[in-house]
């Protein structure tokens, strides 16, 4: 018996469980990031590691910011805290789930070198002095 066979056909239940699960989580993040306010300096959200290294804002950083952002309405913070995951992830994810809908693989490797390129280009971009778009900061 294949893997795939022992972990799809003798178990169908298991794929529907792993949505669930999944969904549970996703709802529990954004619950989280709802909640509790990143742009607060004492909330409890991790550290980004590359900015603790290198002093530059990653693709990601200001990313739960962002998140906390629309799930509130303010759509013109969330653009400052990181419109490259705001545009970009929704239309990543459109394109790999059309792709998969079709039959092909989600991602091929000239738009996998695409989507690393882009992610450099934008690291750069975001942290270059007097670049309009940086991650909000909690003002009292």
């Amino acid at each position: 018996m294949t893997l795939p066979a022992r972990l799809g056909a003798a178990r169908p239940g298991r794929r529907i469980r792993l949505v669930v699960g999944t969904a549970a989580v996703l709802a529990a993040a954004l619950t989280y990031i709802g909640l509790v306010d990143p742009h607060n300096p004492d909330s409890f959200f991790p550290v980004c590691p590359f900015r603790l290294l290198t002093g530059w804002n990653c693709p990601g950083c200001g990313g739960l910011r962002m998140v906390h952002d629309v799930l509130h309405g303010h759509l013109v913070a969330a653009i400052a805290d990181n419109v490259f995951l705001l545009v970009g992830m929704p239309l990543l994810a459109g394109w790999a789930l059309l792709r998969h809908h079709r039959g092909k693989p989600p991602l091929t490797i000239p738009a996998a070198v695409a989507v690393v390129s882009t992610l450099v280009v934008w690291t750069v971009v975001r942290n270059l002095p007097g670049f309009p778009l940086v991650p909000t900061l909690l003002t009292q």
